[in-house]
């Protein structure tokens, strides 16, 4: 009887092809491994891009350095999960406080893609709502509308704007069962919906104090702060830069002129909408100035906006 002996030196012992499945496996888990390793330094790459994306916003200094600390926080969890460690538990609901155009929407947008990025929610969408969007005008209306709208943004970030006018109304009002509604939605999909709420300094604070409920189910609180009139100017130069248009020096001291001249004015108007609509209007102005050279017009005519188009007309 002949006897075959298999070499252990190619097969890895055992039965034919032992060692070629050995070594598939390996091959396969060194391959996982390396997938892995790429797919999270491409996250990692990711989210910081989206971090500096939040850093090249102008001002909000405090806002940058809550958020830069939520994504160490989220980051750390997630490394202790790792380690089968304890970790603590992730509660990012939020009350944003600031006047209009002060950046409140945008911020969450870029919350949203980097919740997204780190894990935190699936799609990092953004579903913007205001009080008409989740009160009904009549019973059982409203927790419909609500329920609509907290589907919507299932997987993604629900911006409440002006959350506070659902409490305006009284015990009566239909407000307060969008309230209810909404937060038995934070319950119910707590792993995969993040609430913003979002207004006015003073009425959110007065919010949350008439809605003690609330107060414990958004623990992070941002205030966002009035441009100043450096900041309110960075803004302009970025806006006409993504643009490709540029301010000639009288152009830039004319409207630094009406930026403090409306600030003045206007208790809140340190804000971006302002800026934007004065941008909007002088390239409106030197579309029209430039029309009406009826010539040939160069590269820098097309640019330059001048002081002549931020004047009259206001």
């Amino acid at each position: 009887m002949k006897v075959k002996m298999w070499n252990n030196r190619e097969t890895g012992g055992g039965a034919p092809g032992g060692g070629i499945r050995h070594r598939n496996v390996l091959a396969l888990r060194t391959a996982a491994k390396t997938t892995n390793a790429g797919e999270e330094s491409s996250r990692h790459k990711n989210a910081r891009d989206i971090m500096q994306e939040l850093h090249a916003l102008v001002g909000l200094q405090g806002v940058k350095k809550l958020i830069e600390e939520i994504y160490a926080f989220v980051e750390i969890q997630r490394l202790r999960q790792k380690e089968k460690l304890a970790a603590e538990p992730l509660v990012l609901h939020m009350i944003f406080k600031g006047n209009p155009g002060t950046g409140k929407t945008t911020v969450a947008r870029i919350l949203g893609r980097l919740f997204k990025e780190i894990g935190v929610l699936s799609k990092g969408h953004l579903v913007e709502v205001e009080r008409a969007d989740l009160v009904g005008e009549f019973i059982g209306h409203t927790a419909q509308k609500t329920r609509e709208q907290i589907k919507k943004a299932l997987g993604g970030i629900l911006f409440i704007d002006e959350a506070y006018s659902l409490a305006r109304g009284g015990e009566k009002d239909f407000g307060k069962e969008a309230i209810d509604v909404l937060v038995k939605g934070m319950e119910d999909y707590r792993d995969s919906l993040i609430m913003i709420l979002a207004g006015y300094q003073d009425e959110m604070d007065w919010f949350v104090e008439v809605n003690p409920g609330l107060r414990s189910r958004f623990p992070i609180h941002m205030t966002f702060p009035d441009y100043s009139n450096r900041e309110l100017l960075a803004i302009a130069d970025l806006m006409l830069k993504q643009r490709q248009y540029v301010l000639s020096s009288g152009a830039r001291e004319e409207l630094r002129f009406i930026i403090e001249r409306e600030r003045k004015r206007h208790e809140h108007s340190g804000n971006a909408r302002m800026v934007r609509n004065l941008i909007e209007k002088a390239l409106r102005r030197q579309a029209v100035r430039l029309l009406q050279k009826n010539c040939e017009l160069s590269r820098e005519d097309l640019m330059y906006i001048v002081r002549a188009d931020l004047i009259g007309g206001d």
